[in-house]
């Protein structure tokens, strides 16, 4: 038994012990009384006088306590094997008496003599306690709090207005009584003799429970408690329907079972899948198991999961981690964050030896034990999914299929990631799906240098883009990039074995030292021959002039091979899909495009003639219309529809033969 009353180990009863009225209602000796340690008190008037939501806690603090108490004499019986000898059988039993409103909750663990009864119902033994009250007082709902510190055996008083404590150490042959009202103090008697006589060890715990608390009679709400917080700690816990006067055969309500304690020799395929859809509460099969013991400095067992559906939860704007956290087989909380938001589809089970159960918001986010922990987890989940990738690269394509989208979201947020994340990565491109960033490289073409890709929201119109033409002339793999956070990745200037990402919709591109494909060389040079030169600089003028501040800049394209116009973004700045990405969140930059000219399109060969010839007018039309051409392949609308509308009718009436 510690002395740490937030969380006493075995401040529960024994299975076999009397029933619920032997120690509330027999006779027993004079007692002593005792005052609460101060912060006690404190923390009692809060628990008594305030109200809070999340009352469920007292029941997993309670429990937890009872497999304290088991595990304690499991070990201490190892020295000694008597103290086991006339009940090996550990267990944890709950009793439910709806006449007297009393809940009592037993084990049949090591048990408290009358000092540890003093010293740990009584006295809070840990250091920031001070700082503990303060806060839950602070506290608007401290529910949350009390879930999260884990408070322990006082916890019960948010239910109860008496608390009834009875305990015998094992190997001992003293019974007491620990009673309290949650005012100032409590007081300790030995038991009566009845008592005594048939109590061989543990502790048991009676709660008169308060009006508002008395759902917790039901069996259906102990059961659901019992499920959602205890259902893996080791030790059956055994419901005994009636109350003080069994009417029925104890139920188990635990599985009794922390698949993820056991080894993984011990486990079958089927196994691991039933786990998956308790844990996780899943229906499908899981795409990828991860199941293994850390062991040195800390000590914790690991049962992930990749579901091989999506999850509905996927893209909620919360972006949590949805591990859930266990100390010592107790489920503390999912809310730990023990995997980066962008690996929040992996769902499962992290339980810790080490970590206390007093586990605040705070200090989940700042233990050093758990920020090692999240480490290590992550390396392990990504060493496992590079595994995958080897050994079974369809199932990792399934992955990639569901959750790339958010594993890239790690590219933009974990630098220290970025390496491990970029080989696992599939992209669609020119060339087909599934392709790795490997055989990108591995298919360079001569003299290519980088790494080229086009973001945008529609897979089809990116296919379908301008800006494609020239790479495809020359045989050069482009990767589609449709997911919003490829625009905030790429963003960042990556690189992948030395080669660097380049937007084509961004800057200056420049492919003349990669040789023409053959098909492609044969229509330049046709193409050359038929196309009667334009003076460029003409154009340029005559565009600029028509199209103002619309534009920053009009250039002579060498993306384009059979479109006449596109619109690009400049190279410093974002990206032509970033700077749309920011604009929906009212942060764009406010930079005009670049329109690029093909000057060997017929549509800007007719441009320069009839700016040649002096007709303005035509020319401005023709300007605007390249513009809002752009504008609509790059999945925009032009500025004034009716006016392009307008525009485009003048144009095409005047080819009409008259």
């Amino acid at each position: 038994m510690t002395s740490d009353a937030v969380n006493p180990d075995a401040v529960t009863a024994d299975t076999d012990a009397p029933t619920a009225e032997t120690p509330t209602t027999a006779p027993s000796p004079p007692g002593e009384t005792h005052a609460f340690q101060a912060e006690v008190a404190e923390l009692l008037h809060l628990m008594v006088h305030s109200v809070y939501s999340e009352t469920d806690v007292f029941l997993r603090e309670l429990i937890s306590n009872a497999s304290d108490a088991c595990d304690r004499l499991r070990y201490e019986a190892i020295a000694n094997p008597a103290l086991l000898a006339d009940d090996p059988e550990l267990k944890i039993s709950i009793r439910a008496d709806k006449s007297d409103a009393m809940l009592t909750i037993s084990d049949n663990g090591v048990g408290m003599d009358r000092q540890e009864l003093i010293d740990n119902l009584g006295t809070i033994a840990r250091s920031g306690t001070r700082a503990f009250v303060q806060k839950l007082a602070q506290a608007k709902d401290g529910s949350g709090l009390i879930g999260q510190f884990g408070v322990g055996f006082y916890a019960a008083f948010m239910v109860a207005d008496r608390i009834a404590v009875t305990s015998r150490r094992a190997g001992s042959a003293e019974t007491w009584v620990w009673r309290s009202t949650g005012s100032a103090g409590f007081e300790v008697a030995p038991a009566d003799p009845e008592t005594a006589a048939t109590f061989s060890r543990g502790t048991e715990i009676v709660l008169h429970l308060k009006k508002d608390a008395k759902k917790y009679l039901d069996e259906y709400e102990i059961e659901r408690v019992v499920h959602a917080y205890s259902d893996h700690i080791q030790f059956p816990i055994m419901l005994i329907p009636g109350g003080k006067r069994p009417t029925g055969e104890p139920r188990q309500l635990n599985s009794a079972s922390a698949v993820w304690q056991r080894s993984k020799s011990e486990l079958k395929p089927e196994d691991y899948a039933q786990a998956y859809r308790s844990i996780c509460g899943a229906f499908d099969e899981p795409a990828v198991t991860l199941h293994y013991r850390a062991e040195g400095r800390q000590s914790y067992a690991v049962l992930l999961f990749v579901p091989s559906g999506s999850l509905f939860d996927l893209y909620d704007p919360a972006r949590k981690s949805h591990l859930k956290l266990y100390v010592r087989r107790v489920y503390i909380t999912d809310d730990a964050s023990l995997l980066p938001s962008w690996l929040r589809f992996v769902r499962g089970v992290v339980d810790s030896e080490d970590l206390p159960l007093n586990l605040s918001r705070e200090m989940l986010q700042n233990n050093p034990q758990v920020a090692a922990m999240r480490k290590a987890i992550t390396t392990k989940v990504l060493a496992e999914l590079e595994s995958v990738a080897t050994k079974e690269p369809d199932k990792l394509a399934t992955v990639w299929n569901e959750f790339g989208a958010v594993i890239k979201e790690g590219l933009y947020e974990d630098p220290d990631r970025r390496e491990q994340i970029l080989p696992l990565a599939r992209f669609t491109s020119t060339k087909g799906t599934g392709r790795t960033l490997a055989q990108y490289v591995e298919a360079l073409r001569e003299n290519q240098t980088e790494i080229y890709y086009l973001a945008g929201e529609d897979l089809d119109r990116l296919k379908a883009n301008p800006k494609l033409e020239a790479a495809k002339a020359r045989g050069i793999e482009v990767l589609l990039l449709t997911d919003p956070v490829d625009a905030l990745w790429t963003s960042l200037r990556l690189d992948f074995k030395g080669k660097g990402f380049k937007s084509l919709s961004q800057g200056e591109i420049d492919f003349s030292l990669v040789p023409l494909a053959d098909d492609a060389k044969a229509d330049a040079e046709a193409e050359t021959k038929d196309t009667p030169a334009v003076d460029e600089s003409a154009v340029i003028a005559a565009v600029k002039l028509a199209l103002g501040e619309r534009v920053s800049d009009v250039k002579a394209s060498q993306r384009l091979t059979d479109s006449a116009a596109c619109l690009v973004a400049g190279g410093t700045g974002p990206d032509r899909e970033l700077e749309r990405l920011l604009a929906k969140q009212s942060r764009a930059s406010g930079t005009k495009p670049i329109l690029e000219l093909n000057m060997k399109h017929a549509l800007v060969g007719a441009l320069s003639r009839e700016s040649a010839g002096g007709h303005a007018d035509e020319a401005a039309d023709l300007a605007m219309l390249l513009f809002e051409e752009a504008q609509i392949l790059d999945g925009e609308l032009p500025d004034d529809p009716a006016a392009f509308a307008r525009r485009l009718n003048r144009l095409v009436t005047r080819g009409l033969p008259g």
